[in-house]
């Protein structure tokens, strides 16, 4: 156990045992919908266990499940060794529902879809090899770094408004149905997280996860499951592993999406993990985070995996920010969440019956926690601020941390530009900002 807690620097990150397992089980909890989520987001939501893609090929929702456990827990183990950081990576939701969309109605098969994937995921490990992430980073100005964090924040509590119900987004902003019980359940689990932390308990969020779940087993919220044990039948994962077909991407939209898949996960990687590292104290003055092209690596060699396993691109989780909120500092909270999830492949029953009602008030909470870094936020200069604020704003009502990066950073190029300041923005600054308007145009 001494070589364990060396390895993963228990005492130079003042951490322990307990608090990464607890830490672990809290990010676990949080993410773990994505097991129920992606095989729907590429299926087809509702009853039907699987369907025939363009090609004649059977997907079926158990195979995408399986693989999405193993990959999730293989990567985060990569994640936890290679890098030491507690964080989760898993099937990226957002272009996962663009991707299943286009399977779904037969534009593309199952196994081109994947083939775009892989190559979006290559052109982030090429990017990664070049060092242009780190070239992007340093360049990037101390106010839009700083305010990754809140950003992001708000965003994580956008996540569990809506998964709640307390909020709805279909048609425009408004307030949930108040008359629901889950609504209730929901504020109630947000109040006793907050309780809990304000009385300084160790592992609040994990025990108001755990005690919503409980409570919303009388209000039919929490769904008790037939059965805890299931053994996975594996004779369709075939059929969604090793799968790749050019022959459907000699066209401009194919490019698009390729591009579309690299762009929102290189911006959403780096919006993440800024934001994740600044959270738990590992930023340096300058808003930078040393040996950030290790967990970038992992986010981009994953994506590229996640496209050979029949994933979409992979993705480091915001998340793992409720499991950082917990203790979490290590690789060994990582370590946890990847056991559980390899687990998940035996008890796929027990894991999805955590209900959104218990996981998104912890979400609105560590979103609560994550904004106070824009007190940070150099205020004084309209030209510095109105970068922070257009990505602050973008990420909230776009509902995507890239598209609030890339629009942060045309905002601070552009008001720079016009202001008479342009030698303050790096000439790197203007490439990157091509990319940024073609993200928007065709993303």
């Amino acid at each position: 156990m001494n070589q364990i807690a060396k390895f993963f620097k228990f005492d130079e990150r003042k951490t322990n045992f307990k608090t990464e397992i607890i830490a672990g089980l809290t990010t676990f909890m949080t993410m773990a919908y994505v097991l129920a989520v992606q095989p729907s987001a590429m299926v087809g939501f509702g009853e039907m266990p699987s369907m025939i893609d363009v090609n004649g090929v059977l997907i079926s929702k158990e195979a995408i499940m399986i693989m999405v456990a193993i990959t999730t827990g293989l990567f985060t183990f990569v994640m936890a060794i290679y890098a030491n950081l507690p964080f989760a990576i898993s099937t990226g939701m957002g272009s996962n529902f663009l991707l299943g969309t286009l399977v779904q109605t037969g534009q593309y098969s199952f196994a081109a879809i994947m083939t775009i994937t892989f190559l979006g995921g290559l052109l982030f490990t090429i990017f990664t090899i070049l060092g242009v992430r780190e070239a992007v980073s340093k360049i990037m100005p101390k106010n839009i770094k700083i305010a990754m964090g809140t950003a992001i924040g708000f965003f994580v509590a956008y996540l569990g408004f809506k998964n709640t119900g307390i909020g709805v987004y279909a048609n425009g902003i408004g307030r949930g149905d108040f008359t629901q019980p889950t609504v209730y359940l929901a504020i109630l689990g947000l109040l006793l997280i907050a309780i809990l932390s304000a009385l300084k308990v160790k592992g609040a969020i994990l025990y108001g996860i755990l005690a919503i779940t409980f409570l919303g087993i009388p209000f039919g919220v929490t769904k008790i499951p037939a059965e805890i044990f299931s053994v996975p039948s594996f004779s369709d994962v075939k059929n969604v592993v090793f799968q790749f077909d050019i022959s459907e991407l000699f066209n401009a939209e194919a490019f698009i999406l390729i591009f579309t898949i690299f762009t929102s996960d290189f911006f959403g990687t780096m919006g993440t993990i800024l934001g994740l590292t600044g959270k738990a104290g590992m930023l340096d003055e300058n808003g930078n985070f040393e040996g950030m092209e290790k967990p970038f690596m992992v986010d981009a060699v994953g994506t590229m995996m996640g496209g050979m396993l029949g994933c979409t691109n992979i993705s480091t989780y915001v998340e793992s920010s409720a499991g950082i909120e917990a203790g979490g500092r290590t690789g060994f909270t990582a370590i946890v969440t990847g056991v559980l999830f390899l687990l998940t492949i035996f008890i796929a029953p027990l894991a999805v019956v955590i209900p959104d009602v218990a996981t998104g008030p912890a979400l609105i909470y560590v979103g609560f926690l994550m904004i106070s870094g824009i007190k940070n936020v150099d205020l004084t200069d309209l030209t510095d601020a109105f970068g922070p604020f257009v990505m602050i704003m973008f990420t909230i009502f776009c509902g995507s941390i890239a598209a609030g990066i890339a629009s942060g950073l045309l905002g601070f190029v552009i008001i720079k530009t016009f202001t008479g300041k342009a030698k303050e923005v790096h000439p790197f600054m203007y490439f990157t900002s091509i990319i940024l308007v073609l993200y928007f145009i065709y993303g």
